[in-house]
């Protein structure tokens, strides 16, 4: 009898494991070392031993598996290739194939942004939710478009890649991408740093962040709480930014929920911002989409990937 599966999450510095029931519960999670050396090689030959040690340790059978979901970041075709992922050393890397023939299990494979929008659908913000947009703020922004129940993945893997939509053609400063007004310029952790500088190099007055050498997203959205109107406005730009791109997202998918991540410390504050220029800029059949913040944290991809193993 089937009655377990894996999820994995492969980060840049760590490995997330999870076993689950094929009921979705998460029974037991983990961590390993992501070994980036030698183009990170060892990454799979290291999950693979950590899959084998926990069916030992519990006394499972290989029958009574049904398999492993597996994340991870960069485009990765159906055939489960990797094409890049720079954080791992990965290029053009058979990660499906090598997981199947190192553990002898069916392995499923999708990009890590994806995986935690599949978690979130299934067990978090955008539960009950079939079609669904989640976007992460993080170091960048992330992004994922769940349709019906399924990830877009899109013909080239690009889908969902909701952080490099242009917002201000007239950006001077250059994306990480190599363009420029890239909604990650504006509504990532560290575009939220890049708009607050510009504003009080701007606005020329001292408030809680003046002298702040090592400024953080994290300290902004603790100074807008504290009423701060330099971290106010720079929050007002992320949130009309954001905003106004998922106003133009809506247009396409038409989501019943966008599901927010990685914003724990401006959580609801920013929630009402972003959904209030949403509401300005959206058709008038959208602007009863509902706003949720992610619930899984780290878990997400886990979770996600076990979906889609059950998928």
């Amino acid at each position: 009898m089937i009655r377990y599966g894996f999820g994995v999450d492969i980060g840049g510095t760590t490995c997330k494991l999870g076993l689950f029931s094929v009921e979705g519960e998460l029974l037991e999670k983990w961590e390993i070392p992501t070994d980036t050396a030698d183009g990170g090689i060892k990454i799979l030959s290291n999950v693979a031993e950590a899959v084998e040690n926990k069916l030992n340790e519990r006394r499972i059978m290989r029958t009574e598996v049904l398999g492993i979901g597996l994340d991870a970041p960069g485009a990765i075709g159906e055939d489960g290739v990797v094409s890049q992922a720079v954080n791992l050393g990965w290029r053009q890397y058979p990660a499906k194939e090598e997981l199947e023939q190192r553990t002898g299990m069916k392995v499923c494979i999708c990009n890590d942004a994806n995986a935690a929008a599949l978690g979130e659908q299934w067990k978090g913000g955008g539960a009950g939710c079939r079609d669904m947009v989640m976007v992460t703020l993080g170091t960048g922004v992330g992004g994922a478009v769940i349709a019906g129940g399924r990830v877009l993945g899109g013909a080239h893997g690009i889908a969902g890649e909701l952080g490099h939509m242009t917002v201000y053609p007239a950006e001077t400063e250059r994306c990480a991408c190599g363009r420029y007004g890239c909604l990650e310029q504006y509504a990532s952790a560290t575009g939220i740093v890049r708009v607050t500088r510009r504003l009080l190099e701007k606005k020329n007055r001292r408030t809680i962040l003046t002298d702040t050498p090592e400024l953080s997203a994290k300290q902004i959205a603790d100074a807008a709480k504290r009423g701060d109107e330099i971290a106010l406005d720079a929050l007002e730009v992320l949130g009309k930014t954001l905003g106004s791109a998922l106003a133009a997202v809506a247009v396409v998918t038409d989501p019943g929920r966008f599901v927010i991540g990685g914003v724990a410390r401006a959580g609801n504050m920013l929630l009402d911002i972003t959904r209030k220029y949403y509401v300005q800029d959206v058709l008038t059949e959208g602007r009863n989409t509902e706003f949720a913040l992610a619930a899984l944290g780290n878990d997400a991809g886990m979770y996600g990937s076990m979906r889609l193993l059950l998928d």
